[in-house]
């Protein structure tokens, strides 16, 4: 259930359009809904703003199925990452709005009942940068995932050290990003070499991608996380979804508390 749903549901109480019973039967599944073997966080788009994501990789198709289909069954927006071709043809079957974006290995089901009103509020652009083609699936995950959640995107790929030209050549449109997504494996060094270039936040994404002294991407992880560059954060190996998500909230969260949109706790009260 979206905020604004929720919104709706209780004006509708609080003008006599709906009774008591019928709502409490809408709010039964929250905050969660027990399928078994998985519950399901449907109060989670309330608290963070978006639903919960399904992770396919290591569930079976049914489990998938199941789990979309509770999921979009309450008119939310669902993706669902790590997504084979197989994992799609099966959620296909049941759910005929599913989109399949390959490079990404992301499914996507459209919200059945977009909320009204204006956008979230957004800075501007969010830039995904990779430095070589094995890279793009995961630049792809956090492309999909970012414009999804509702940022603009700009994808500039294959710009790695190893033709600095190429980086270059993009340098004033990567500077007028609100956040940079940084994709490379190998030593991963263009996060260090984009953060010392551009005055935004960048985001970096170590990737997998290289030979055996590369260590399935450790060796990126380490020299990001040892970066000089100032601005520069690291999430997991391969984890485009979480960068792409964390450049979205970079992209709309400041300004929608600006905008009062979020309220954020009172400076005098303490939280738990």
């Amino acid at each position: 259930m979206s905020p604004d749903s929720l919104r709706k549901l209780l004006n509708q109480v609080r003008g006599g359009e709906l009774g008591v019973d019928e709502a409490l039967s809408a709010l039964r599944s929250l905050p969660f809904e027990d399928l078994g073997f998985a519950k399901l966080d449907h109060h989670r788009n309330l608290r963070t703003g978006f639903p919960e994501v399904v992770f396919c990789q290591g569930k079976t198709n049914d489990q998938i199925v199941r789990i979309m289909q509770a999921l979009s069954a309450r008119g939310n927006k669902v993706l669902a990452t790590r997504a084979t071709s197989q994992n799609y043809e099966a959620v296909a079957s049941e759910i005929q709005a599913a989109v399949y974006h390959e490079t990404a290995r992301i499914i996507v089901v459209p919200a059945a009942n977009p909320a009204g009103g204006p956008p979230a509020a957004t800075h501007g652009a969010v830039g995904i940068v990779s430095a070589g083609t094995a890279d793009q699936p995961v630049a792809e995950e956090a492309a999909i995932t970012c414009s999804e959640m509702g940022s603009d995107v700009r994808r500039y790929y294959d710009i790695g050290v190893a033709g600095l030209h190429r980086l270059l050549d993009h340098h004033s449109e990567l500077c007028n990003s609100s956040a940079l997504v940084v994709v490379a494996g190998m030593e991963g060094a263009l996060a260090s070499v984009v953060g010392g270039l551009v005055p935004c936040p960048v985001i970096a994404v170590p990737t997998s991608v290289g030979y055996g002294a590369s260590f399935g991407g450790l060796a990126a992880l380490l020299s990001m996380l040892n970066t000089c560059a100032t601005g520069v954060s690291v999430v997991n190996i391969d984890n485009g979804f979480g960068a792409g998500y964390f450049a979205h909230l970079i992209n709309t969260v400041g300004i929608n508390y600006l905008a009062g949109q979020h309220q954020p706790p009172d400076a005098g009260q303490s939280s738990v």
